[in-house]
């Protein structure tokens, strides 16, 4: 069942812009350089232009970028590269990353999936155009594509499913699983629930806008990042849009790129151009990354990572590298 909802541009929520918003450098009076920490191919990164980031129990960033696969433990780093050759690797273009219960780091590209155990390689090249992985609570992977539906595999099966079954577009950019082990599946066109009873729910934005990123809080709302849209926020019955008009210009930008939430329940939203801005309650903070370009320019934030620690990770595109907010 598809369920279609328009929201108008205002709402009945009160936000507060802060004063404090930080400069191009990724600075203010109250936040100094060193909260920032930029990683490059100077570092030791594989690459500058990161698509995906995900951290391990051991605190480990592994990172997915155009050409190839950066781990980072603190101190050291390890590249792997050279798509089907000595690392097993589908695709040197990473651009979905998820480590399961039992520390296998899965990687998606475009053209497939691998699985590192730490020591071996397994790549499937049947499932192609990766954008999204998650793992539920039983250990099976949901693989969300660019063009072909959705997968699961549960170690050995692969079940596919596809807009015949109820997905609301069979091309997907984010996948969350909420406590209860329902999949929500970000699309071109909405979003789907797929319940873990069996059944399906679709709901559209406005304009069927594309929604890139899914994220679930502990109060269970989802919030859904969109292409042009700003973000949306839904409780399960109410939709509450954010933009950069109605939060007071708090917002920075309404092509979000990336979403994260950290361990304070605080949001993190990167945008297209260069922004990430932070909803703390209802004040709003906003922030450009340092970068390659030593912050002189602003480069889409393509990914956000919280470590267990409270630092944000932002993968930054087009050759800004990885930024670090000790925050």
């Amino acid at each position: 069942m598809i369920k279609q909802f328009f929201i108008l541009g205002c709402m009945a929520l009160v936000v507060i812009l802060c004063s404090c918003k930080k400069n191009n450098s990724g600075t203010s009076a109250n936040t100094p350089d060193t909260n920032w920490v930029t990683y490059t191919t100077a570092n030791g990164l594989v690459s500058n232009s990161v698509n995906a980031i995900a951290i391990d129990a051991q605190g480990n960033k592994w990172i997915g970028t155009e050409f190839g696969v950066s781990k980072f433990d603190g101190t050291h780093w390890t590249n792997y590269k050279g798509a089907n050759t000595n690392n097993g690797l589908a695709d040197d273009n990473v651009t979905a990353i998820a480590v399961d219960g039992q520390g296998n780091i899965w990687f998606g590209g475009y053209l497939g999936l691998s699985k590192f155990d730490g020591s071996n390689w397994t790549t499937y090249l049947s499932v192609t155009s990766v954008q999204a992985i998650a793992v539920d609570a039983q250990g099976n992977k949901w693989i969300g594509t660019l063009g072909s539906g959705l997968w699961k595999f549960n170690g050995t099966v692969w079940t596919h499913y596809t807009k015949t079954n109820g997905l609301v577009n069979d091309s997907i950019w984010s996948i969350a699983i909420d406590p209860q082990n329902n999949k929500w599946i970000a699309t071109n066109g909405g979003i789907s629930e797929f319940m873990n009873s069996g059944g399906w729910s679709s709901y559209t934005l406005a304009g069927s806008r594309t929604i890139v990123r899914v994220v679930i809080d502990l109060q269970g709302n989802k919030w859904l990042a969109t292409m042009f849209g700003g973000v949306t926020k839904f409780d399960g019955t109410n939709f509450t849009v954010y933009n950069s008009a109605n939060t007071g210009n708090g917002l920075k930008g309404d092509w979000i790129t990336s979403l994260a939430i950290d361990n304070q329940g605080n949001k993190w939203f990167g945008t297209w151009q260069g922004w990430v801005s932070e909803l703390s309650g209802v004040a709003w903070t906003s922030y450009i990354p340092t970068n390659a370009f030593n912050g002189a320019t602003a480069v889409p934030v393509n990914a956000i990572a919280v470590d267990a620690h409270g630092n944000k990770w932002f993968g930054l595109s087009q050759g800004g590298g990885v930024s670090e907010f000790k925050y």
